[in-house]
């Protein structure tokens, strides 16, 4: 991607809490360094709360995550050579999972957040929610779940922001903590190393 196109290059904004996004939704689009690898995430308000559809062109498949207003998530579908969802997991709101129309998964107690390697928008989910202010961390526990494999391990993050519109993560591309720049919605522009924000296709 060329780094000089300007207007089309998304900017990292000094602000102290973030702008809700558009009610028609939001499209974003993040590139490998070499362009052979992209996800797309796509953001649409449906029945008080925001669903985030991504699409993960390395794995050949589509995540799907339904948020509540406040940005928690609440189900996670993955999709990837069937109609039917390969992995549908849901919470009760009280750090409980379970399968849809399935068995409850103790194992994931005390989750709060979903995160996978193919996208940075995964993260940009607690970024947006916690809001910390300059110097703040929180500890968050996730399910960083493999796609290939459907493994789902829990592993406790720490969010640190470092800056108005930088923050500190472990990115699970890397397996190493990254310093990343945030947009004015608090959604991650690139991750250095694994993304590249990129204007969407369509």
């Amino acid at each position: 991607m060329n780094e000089g196109t300007g207007k089309n290059r998304c900017k990292a904004v000094p602000v102290a809490n973030y702008l809700a996004l558009p009610p028609s939704g939001l499209t974003l689009q993040w590139n490998s360094p070499t362009g052979e690898h992209s996800c797309t995430a796509r953001l649409r308000w449906e029945n008080e709360g925001w669903t985030a559809e991504i699409d993960l062109s390395a794995e050949r498949a589509t995540a799907v995550l339904r948020l509540s207003a406040a940005w928690t998530v609440q189900q996670f579908l993955l999709f990837r050579d069937m109609e039917d969802p390969d992995l549908w997991l849901a919470t009760d709101g009280r750090g409980r999972w379970g399968e849809m129309h399935g068995s409850e998964r103790r194992e994931l107690d005390g989750c709060v957040d979903i995160d996978i390697a193919g996208s940075p928008f995964t993260n940009s989910i607690a970024i947006h929610r916690l809001q910390l202010q300059v110097g703040e961390s929180a500890d968050v526990l996730v399910m960083s779940i493999d796609i290939e494999t459907l493994a789902i391990e829990r592993v406790l993050q720490r969010y640190t922001r470092t800056d108005q519109s930088k923050w500190r993560y472990p990115s699970l591309a890397l397996g190493a903590a990254v310093d990343v720049d945030v947009d004015e919605h608090g959604l991650v522009i690139d991750e250095p190393g694994s993304f590249v924000r990129s204007e969407p296709d369509d």
